[in-house]
């Protein structure tokens, strides 16, 4: 160790001790931060915890503590996020993809075979988490993915390219609009579904991602009801459609499908047994 220069041990401990009374996950914040500033992974924190950094390096890893201090998401700070093992870029103009809606990714492999030329349609695809996630695991189907922001599929794109991932499409427009009379073997979406008078709203880091993306209207329900309502002009027959939302809201999304006419309507829990996703075939 360079003697007077902080260790990456000493700046981690700094960084966690800083973070204590804004986060629950004070710890993994602090390693995220100051393994994405090294662009190194966490465990390298740990194999090297007496490497001492230079002052440049303290810094920028003080910076990010900084933005994360004033309750800004980590995963805007680093511009990167994890999703279904695949790294993702994300920024202020999509939302942050979470780890519940892995569930809605698994639900499409299960239904969708492992070979063929299935078409799916992924709605409001923000940073096209969901769409890229199926495109990796299944290559030989092709993936439609629409979002209503021209900036969340500049986004989207970019996570494609990214990866390497030549079986999506994205087209900027509002719902169903962009793809026209086509018809898919299976549509998914996680739309926005939280109430406009949501507590949680106030919250820093929810502040900080774009509230349309959130909010669709007074109850939370107001894009499942659209998507929803048009499904069926845009499903074959043994389709299905298969929607994110709420964890109080699975009995009104269900509800919904069995009212427009789905069949084998289906719930699935998140890891923490909340109802995270609705399903529903044609």
């Amino acid at each position: 160790m360079s003697e007077g220069l902080a260790t990456i041990a000493e700046v981690l401990a700094s960084a966690i001790d800083q973070l204590q009374t804004l986060s629950p996950t004070a710890r993994l914040d602090a390693e995220l931060l100051v393994a994405g500033c090294l662009e190194q992974s966490r465990s390298f924190l740990v194999s090297h915890a007496g490497e001492a950094l230079s002052p440049q390096t303290c810094e920028r890893i003080a910076r990010a503590v900084g933005r994360r201090k004033q309750g800004e998401p980590v995963a805007y700070i680093l511009g990167l996020k994890e999703f279904w093992s695949l790294e993702l870029e994300v920024d202020r103009r999509v939302l942050i993809p979470r780890p519940e809606t892995e569930r809605l990714v698994e639900f499409a492999l299960e239904v969708l075979p492992s070979e063929g030329h299935s078409k799916v349609l992924d709605l409001g695809t923000g940073s096209g988490a969901v769409a890229l996630a199926i495109a990796h695991e299944r290559p030989a189907a092709r993936i439609m993915a629409t979002d209503i922001l021209p900036e969340a599929i500049t986004v989207a794109c970019r996570n494609a390219e990214r990866l390497e991932l030549g079986n999506v499409t994205f087209l900027v427009g509002d719902c169903y609009e962009p793809v026209g009379a086509m018809h898919f073997d299976l549509i998914v979406s996680n739309p926005p579904y939280v109430a406009a008078d949501d507590p949680a709203l106030a919250s820093p880091e929810l502040r900080a991602e774009p509230r349309g993306a959130l909010v669709p209207g007074p109850t939370g329900l107001e894009a499942i009801e659209r998507i929803v309502a048009r499904a069926r002009e845009h499903l074959r027959p043994g389709g299905w459609l298969a929607l994110e939302h709420g964890a109080r809201q699975g009995k009104a999304v269900a509800a919904l499908l069995s009212r427009a006419g789905f069949s084998t309507i289906r719930s699935l829990n998140d890891l923490a047994g909340h109802d995270r996703v609705s399903a529903g075939r044609l």
